[in-house]
């Protein structure tokens, strides 16, 4: 069969909309999340920021922060478990399917709340404290946004489905989907099956990928690790009068001009 044959083959079971959405849809997000970092690192070093608030306000940020960054790290681990590994895998590791889902829900669900509340502090504090909505442009917005709609759908589908729900079992269906973007053998079928708040937390998901070069979240692909060794950067003043008679401490001789 030729390639156009198994395309048209394709076309009549799935649909177009379905080989538009879960075939065509992720490649085009792939290219922008990739070309898009490339551009934004080659002409906007300055802009590759979290473009901090903390200075404006502290209080709300110190509960806010560290609920929301603990929450999605642990929703994203879990997110790379269940869709990167395959169900034969954590079998063969003597782990039962039942063990896996149960752990999976407690603590995506878990996670989701945590990262929900932190996300919900964060926008109430960027909302009501001047400074910081001063600060915030629309693109951060928009982020916000995104953001909340990825998170919010992905923890009513697991709610829906296995709290409420008589359970779903995605490794089934999303997870060989995901894999089968990345052998380059997109299987629609898998997807359009799924439940549809699992259909709508992936499409989400696709957009804010596609947004995510052009906004704050690209310091998430980065660490400061030249801080840790970079040279100390030395301080002195111009006038010699200004030092003062006290023997400085160890560390702050004052350094010949």
């Amino acid at each position: 069969m030729t390639a156009s044959a198994q395309h048209a083959t394709l076309a009549a079971e799935t649909g177009t909309g379905d080989i538009l959405l879960w075939v065509v849809l992720p490649y085009v997000v792939l290219a922008v999340f990739v070309l898009g970092h490339v551009w934004r690192y080659r002409y906007d070093k300055f802009g590759w920021t979290t473009r901090s608030s903390q200075l404006y306000e502290r209080r709300l940020l110190r509960i806010g922060s560290p609920l929301f960054h603990f929450g999605i790290l642990v929703v994203l681990i879990g997110h790379i478990g269940g869709l990167v590994i395959p169900e034969s895998w954590t079998e063969a590791a003597g782990i039962s399917e039942q063990a896996y889902h149960v752990s999976a829900v407690v603590l995506g669900t878990l996670a989701g709340v945590a990262t929900v509340g932190g996300l919900a502090i964060l926008v109430y504090r960027r909302r009501t404290v001047g400074p910081v909505f001063s600060a915030t442009t629309n693109n951060d917005k928009a982020m916000y946004v995104s953001l909340t709609l990825t998170i919010a759908l992905g923890l009513a589908a697991t709610v829906a489905a296995n709290l409420v729900g008589g359970g779903y079992n995605y490794r089934e269906t999303i997870s060989p989907w995901f894999r089968s973007i990345f052998y380059l053998r997109p299987d629609p079928d898998h997807m359009a099956g799924a439940p549809i708040l699992f259909r709508l937390h992936a499409l989400s998901a696709l957009l804010l990928f596609a947004f995510w070069p052009f906004t704050r979240l690209v310091h998430m692909l980065t660490a400061p690790l030249g801080y840790l060794t970079r040279p100390y950067i030395v301080y002195r003043s111009r006038d010699e009068s200004r030092l003062g008679a006290r023997t400085p401490r160890r560390g702050w001789e004052r350094t010949g001009s």
